[in-house]
């Protein structure tokens, strides 16, 4: 790669490639993850002669993504992604979608054929806004380079600010082409704009329903963590002040430390007994950063129904749109949060905390459920186990763990028990199959010298498996954890539960050998059949400098459980011992395995 010009570009005729390249360095761009193409070449040309911003090339454009997500999440900043056009963008459209439903800001930039074309149905042209629109806060094509820098500011404007998520920037290859002037005033980054103007009366009507709580719970979700930091603080100060249980959605693991008395365990369709118990009784719930999505209220008019609710969430289109709330809150959550712990405080509520012995005890009866133990199988590695085990190992490395998505992903957050925020990043709204190994190396690169796992299972890992080599090729040490039981596992557990057990087409007849081909790309490979040698497997996969893959055979047949019923109420779950009756053995054939 050639150096960087020292000289200044201020005030220079800059082709728009340049522009766009000056532009990211001033938006503090370290990182793009990318695919060149036809065009972007321009773009691509003015990378290789810098040397500020490292370009990640992936193996498909989808990855590059879920990488910038993985690298956003981890890092606090925008990640940024870099495409071509045509089939470049569509392969985009995923990750896109995934960001909007998970509020992860993202800048995609993708070319575009030359503008005298747009809409001769040229080759690789497609109408990149259109098909975006629906899945960004907002997608810009920019048509004269005059313009290009300015529109650069406000994609990382519009993508941090607010509810976080992606926005696209369209380049056709002529604007990235054309000469213009570069000038600083215009390509300085533009400070966020947060809604954190609460109305005191509001506030003061939510530290009322607070102050009459007997069965108050704290229900958060990913706003905290995108908040920042601070929000988590402030969450923390909440809990001292009202003496309420916490819960956590999947998207808010590690806003509140689960180690901590107060914290319940994670809500909703695979959440723990107590929470979802906790959800339905108590008589004042606080919503923070979350959006009573279904996997989370089960039936809405079975819902927490004895409850007086309020909800702070800087998004004003979620407050009221699936639950109808008491006190709608609309800003920032760490202000927000501050805001009533200062209230709290100044009405001296931390005396009032003795009603909630009554409250305590039945959350210590739910707890009593033990709800997420498992029968010990000493003949086969049960998947839980795995994962208890490999937490073990590691939650002392402050580790980041990435998942992709199915019942391993469930286990993942049942099992390991997040005290920091943004150390779990899983795909949650739109359940992305393939998330979980490009999101690892974005957070590697966010995070160089962090511990990252990804735990996939047998399926997903498939889906995007080839970014083993874009690791290899940056000496990434992630590691994979591949909990293979042959069955698309989640699908499986649904027809045994809604299909007689009818397990149409979630079988694996075929897979690869997971430990010759972590090998053929290059990374370390390791399998493990049997649970007493389950420790040194971790261990050694661990010890290994670069990426590594461990293929975990796990227990073919075993369900994720605690499960909320079908079309029932959050608090009507299956729990281990509801769960139908299976023989498990070693033979994986599926005639082999009694329902």
């Amino acid at each position: 790669m050639k150096a960087a010009p020292e000289n200044d570009h201020v005030g220079r005729q800059l082709t728009g490639a340049e522009i766009l390249i000056q532009s990211l360095k001033a938006n503090g761009v370290r990182t793009v993850f990318g695919y060149p193409g036809g065009a972007v070449l321009a773009i691509y040309d003015e990378l290789f002669q810098q040397s500020d911003i490292e370009h990640i090339l992936v193996r498909h454009e989808q990855n590059a993504g879920h990488a910038a997500e993985g690298y956003a999440r981890a890092s606090g900043k925008p990640g940024v992604v870099l495409v071509t056009s045509g089939p470049g963008i569509t392969n985009m459209v995923t990750p896109l979608q995934d960001a909007l439903m998970d509020s992860i800001p993202l800048v995609c930039i993708c070319g575009q054929v030359p503008s005298p074309l747009i809409g001769t149905d040229a080759f690789q042209e497609c109408d990149a806004v259109g098909i975006t629109r629906p899945c960004t806060k907002h997608s810009y094509i920019v048509t004269d380079v005059a313009a290009l820098a300015e529109t650069v500011n406000r994609a990382f404007q519009v993508a941090s600010s607010g509810r976080p998520g992606p926005v696209l920037i369209c380049i056709p290859k002529d604007v990235q082409l054309d000469e213009g002037q570069y000038c600083p005033s215009e390509d300085l980054p533009r400070p966020i704009v947060r809604r954190d103007i609460f109305d005191p009366s509001e506030i003061g009507r939510a530290v009322d329903i607070i102050e009459s709580a007997r069965r108050g719970l704290i229900y958060t979700g990913g706003g905290v963590l995108a908040s920042g930091p601070q929000a988590s603080e402030v969450l923390r100060q909440l809990v001292d002040v009202t003496g309420f249980p916490v819960t956590s959605t999947l998207m808010g693991l590690g806003a509140f430390p689960a180690q901590h008395k107060s914290w319940i365990g994670m809500p909703g369709l695979h959440g723990t007994y107590e929470a979802n118990m906790a959800m339905h009784d108590c008589d004042v719930m606080i919503c923070i950063g979350a959006r009573f999505d279904d996997r989370v209220t089960g039936r809405l008019d079975r819902f927490s129904p004895n409850s007086k609710k309020i909800h702070l969430d800087i998004d004003p289109s979620s407050i009221n749109k699936n639950v109808i709330v008491d006190v709608g809150l609309c800003g920032d959550a760490g202000v927000g949060l501050a805001m009533i712990v200062r209230e709290l405080s100044a009405r001296g509520h931390s005396t009032k905390r003795l009603r909630l012995n009554e409250w305590w005890d039945a959350i210590s009866g739910w707890r009593d459920q033990r709800c997420l133990d498992y029968d010990l199988n000493k003949a086969v590695i049960m998947p839980q186990f795995a994962i208890e085990r490999l937490w073990h190992h590691v939650k002392d490395r402050d580790p980041f763990i990435t998942t992709e998505v199915g019942q391993h992903q469930m286990w993942a957050a049942q099992y390991c028990r997040f005290d920091q925020p943004n150390r779990f990043i899983s795909s949650g709204g739109l359940g992305t199959m393939g998330f979980g190994l490009p999101a690892a190396i974005g957070v590697q690169l966010a995070r160089p010298g962090g511990l990252v796992i990804d735990i996939a299972g047998d399926a997903s890992i498939q889906m995007n498996i080839k970014e083993l080599a874009t690791a290899v090729q940056y000496q990434l040490p992630v590691k994979v954890v591949i909990l293979n039981n042959r069955h698309l596992g989640m699908v499986r557990q649904l027809q045994q539960h809604l299909h007689n057990g009818r397990k149409s087409h979630s079988y694996s007849e075929a897979l690869p050998d997971f430990t010759r081909l972590a090998q053929a790309y290059g990374a370390h490979g390791i399998r493990c059949v049997q649970p007493t040698d389950l420790d040194e497997a971790i261990s050694e996969m661990l010890a290994v400098d670069g990426p590594a893959v461990l293929d975990c055979e796990v227990a073919a047949l075993e369900s994720c459980y605690p499960m909320i019923k079908a079309g029932a109420g959050h608090n009507e779950m299956w729990l281990n011992q509801d769960r139908f009756s299976s023989v498990e053995t070693n033979d994986r054939r599926p005639e082999a395995v009694a329902l």
